[in-house]
């Protein structure tokens, strides 16, 4: 699994807990529907902190807590 992938599952999973669709994620967040889809459907291959962060911000989550999970451990090595 690489970040993005992570990424997505991460917000995959918070939306699932909170019953919540990733368009409305995306209007509460006040980031652009089409980003969270695109992080989501993995047309992004580097999804920006600062989408991140507004998201989180939407959540009631720090981004420690975002990251604090295990689908962050172990990455694949990325080429940059």
């Amino acid at each position: 699994m690489n970040v993005a992938q992570a990424v997505a599952y991460r917000i995959e999973e918070l939306c699932n807990e909170r019953h919540m669709a990733p368009n409305a994620l995306a209007n509460l967040a006040g980031v652009p529907p089409m980003t969270v889809y695109s992080i989501l459907n993995g047309k992004s291959k580097n999804p920006g902190i600062t989408s991140i962060k507004a998201i989180c911000d939407c959540l009631e989550i720090p981004l420690k807590a975002f990251f604090d999970n295990p689908l962050f451990n172990n990455l694949e090595q990325e080429i940059v």
